[in-house]
C-alpha cells in the first residue's frame, strides 16, 4: 500500500460509530413509532355534506392495489442498493476507473489494526445516506399524514357517515364534528391519512437519487443513450406509481404531486449537499503555477500613429540638425 493513498485519522470511525450510526437508528426508531404504533394521534378534519370528491368507490384493502406497498418497499430499498454496490465494485475492478477513484479517496488508518479503503468508504456512504433520507423520507409524509388528516378520496364510501341530527340538506353544508362515522374504523382511519401520497414520495425519492448516481459516476464511451433510457426509465416507473394512486382513487392528484416534490427535494438535498454529486472526497489539490496578469493589458489594439505625433517628431529632428551644423560651424 504506497503511502501516498493514505491518510491517518483518529476521528472517522469514532464519528461513524457514535454519531452516524445513533443518528440512524434514532431516524429509523422515529419511522417505526410513526408505522407502527399510535403514538401521534391523526388530526380528525371535517368535511362537507355528500362531497363529490369523497364519494370515490372504496378500492379495496393496500395489498390489492396494483402496486402492493410490500412489493414497492422492496422495490425502492433494494433496487438502488444494488445498483450502486454493483457500480462501486466495477468501477473498483476495471483498472481505468480504479486509478481516478482512489486519486479521490484515500484509505483511512486508526491505529494499526483499522483499515478502510476507498471501496468500503464509498459503499458505505453512498448506501447509508440513501437508507438515511429513505427513513427521513418517510417520517416527513407521516408527518404530513397526521398533521393534516387529509381526507382520501373515498371517505365517505368508509366511514358511512350518520348525519341523524346534522343539518345536511345542502350539500355545501359542513361537518365539523369528523366523529360521525359509522364504518370501520380501521379503513376509516387509513383513509385520514392521504397527504401527501407516500407511495409518490418514496418511489421519487428512489428514482432520483439513483439516476443521480448513474449520471455521475457511470461512464459510457461507446453509447450515448444507455445511460439517458435507463435514467428515464427509472424516472418514469416512479411517476407511474403515483398515476396509479391518482387513478385507483386512493389518493388525490395533489396528494401525489405533494409527494413528489417532498420526495424530489430530500433526494436533490442529499445528492447534491451531502454527498457531492456522488464525487467522493478530492485530496489536496495541487499547487497549479498562476501566471501574473495585472502588468498585461486588458485589451490590445493595433498601434496607429497620429499626425500631431508625425509632426512633433520632425520638428525634433530639424531642430537637432540645426544644432549640429552650429556646433561644426
Amino acid at each position: 500500500m504506497a503511502s501516498d493513498n493514505t491518510h491517518r485519522s483518529y476521528s472517522i470511525i469514532p464519528c461513524f460509530i457514535f454519531v452516524e450510526l445513533l443518528i440512524m437508528a434514532g431516524t429509523v426508531l422515529l419511522a417505526y413509532y410513526f408505522e407502527c404504533t399510535d403514538t401521534f394521534g391523526i388530526h380528525v378534519q371535517g368535511f362537507f355534506c355528500n362531497d363529490a370528491d369523497l364519494m370515490k368507490p372504496y378500492p379495496g384493502v393496500e395489498e390489492s392495489s396494483f402496486v402492493p406497498p410490500l412489493i414497492l418497499y422492496c422495490v425502492v430499498a433494494a433496487a438502488p442498493t444494488a445498483i450502486i454496490f454493483v457500480g462501486e465494485i466495477s468501477m473498483y475492478i476495471m483498472k481505468s476507473t480504479r486509478e481516478a477513484l482512489i486519486a479521490q479517496e484515500k484509505t483511512i488508518v486508526t491505529g494499526e489494526c483499522c483499515y478502510l479503503n476507498p471501496l468500503i468508504r464509498r459503499i458505505i456512504r453512498f448506501i447509508g445516506v440513501f437508507a438515511f433520507g429513505l427513513f427521513a423520507t418517510d417520517i416527513f409524509v407521516n408527518a404530513g399524514q397526521v398533521a393534516t388528516g387529509n381526507l382520501a378520496p373515498y371517505f365517505l364510501s368508509v366511514c358511512k357517515p350518520n348525519y341523524t341530527g346534522m343539518d345536511c340538506r345542502f350539500n355545501h353544508q359542513f361537518i365539523a364534528n369528523g366523529n360521525i362515522c359509522t364504518g370501520n374504523q380501521v379503513v376509516v382511519e387509513r383513509a385520514r391519512r392521504s397527504f401527501p401520497s407516500k407511495d409518490a414520495s418514496l418511489s421519487v425519492y428512489s428514482a432520483i437519487y439513483v439516476t443521480m448516481y448513474i449520471t455521475s459516476t457511470i461512464r459510457t464511451k461507446s453509447s450515448r443513450l444507455a445511460k439517458p433510457v435507463l435514467c428515464l426509465g427509472i424516472l418514469c416507473a416512479a411517476f407511474l406509481t403515483g398515476l396509479n394512486r391518482v387513478s385507483e382513487y386512493r389518493n388525490h392528484c395533489s396528494d401525489v404531486i405533494a409527494g413528489f416534490i417532498l420526495g424530489s427535494a430530500i433526494a436533490l438535498f442529499l445528492g447534491i449537499c451531502v454527498v457531492n454529486n456522488f464525487k467522493g472526497n478530492h485530496s489536496t489539490p495541487t499547487k497549479q503555477k498562476q501566471e501574473d496578469y495585472r502588468a498585461l493589458p486588458l485589451m490590445t489594439f493595433p498601434r496607429v500613429e497620429s499626425p500631431l505625433e508625425t509632426l512633433s517628431a520632425q520638428v525634433m529632428l530639424s531642430s537637432q540638425i540645426r544644432s549640429l551644423f552650429r556646433k561644426n560651424s
